[in-house]
């Protein structure tokens, strides 16, 4: 049996708003890896904003975070600073478990925990870290969501299952893999 959603919600979203879910790599998987201050990072920051700013022109307002290291985070993040041009948009963190950070170490941790507490709506889809929970998360990610916006280039994982489940589900998918990471990894 599934584990009911805990939310805590600071601003209730307003359904009128197109939603956005994201998904993609662990730095592990990234061409640039931890380096977020290589020019291969920069590049692929610059895309997402751009993507998201884009979103937004299209009506797009509610953007959810599965909140782990890599993608989900660097757009939590685009999401935060664009909120300062565009008030009324909304991100959502979503926990696949109480505690998901706690064995990072203490930047990442710091930087999970910020995006959590800034963000207007929090979800929890479990509150212990049980098999199954990430995948948990990542259903809850697509089934809320108008459109994915996937940081993905073909590799097996849980990025993969989460972008064969929204094409599954009829959701779009949208794919950022810029070519300069394309041929570089």
């Amino acid at each position: 049996m599934a584990s009911p959603v805990l939310n805590r919600i600071r601003r209730p979203a307003q359904r009128s708003y197109r939603r956005c879910a994201f998904t993609g790599y662990r730095p592990a998987k990234m061409p640039f890896g931890y380096d977020e201050k290589s020019a291969l990072c920069r590049l692929f920051k610059a895309r997402l904003y751009s993507e998201i700013e884009a979103m937004i022109g299209q009506g797009y307002a509610h953007f959810i975070s599965g909140g782990a290291m890599g993608m989900d985070m660097f757009a939590a993040e685009t999401v935060l600073e664009l909120k300062a041009t565009y008030p009324w948009i909304l991100l959502e963190m979503v926990s696949p478990f109480d505690g998901q950070a706690a064995r990072w170490d203490d930047a990442l941790r710091r930087r999970h925990d910020r995006l959590f507490e800034q963000a207007d709506i929090v979800t929890a889809t479990a509150h212990e870290y049980s098999r199954g929970c990430m995948f948990r998360r990542n259903r809850y990610l697509v089934e809320n969501a108008d459109l994915l916006l996937a940081a993905y280039d073909g590799l097996e994982g849980g990025t993969a299952m989460t972008v064969s489940y929204a094409r599954e589900l009829g959701v779009p998918v949208r794919i950022l893999w810029p070519d300069e990471l394309r041929q570089r990894a």
